[in-house]
């Protein structure tokens, strides 16, 4: 085995290492962005005051009597 062989193959090797660590770090980013947006999503959620509201029904077909479109959604923390 010539010395530009025996290079070539640990360029080869190499190269698939970093790329596999690179495409297993972009994809735990991912993850991490993911998981961060959601969580901030689900904060803003459990801001809704709906379910502490006397007109709230817990009904499934009328939520609230008097905000029925607007019930249990985010335009109900304005």
């Amino acid at each position: 085995m010539t010395l530009s062989t025996l290079l070539m193959a640990v360029a080869v090797q190499l190269g698939c290492c970093l790329c596999a660590v690179v495409i297993i770090g972009i994809t735990l980013c991912s993850i991490g962005y993911t998981a961060r947006e959601g969580i901030q999503h689900l904060k803003r959620l459990h801001q809704v005051p709906c379910s502490g509201c006397t007109y709230f029904t817990g009904d499934y077909r009328l939520k609230c009597t008097v905000h029925p479109i607007i019930a249990l959604t985010e335009e109900a923390i304005a």
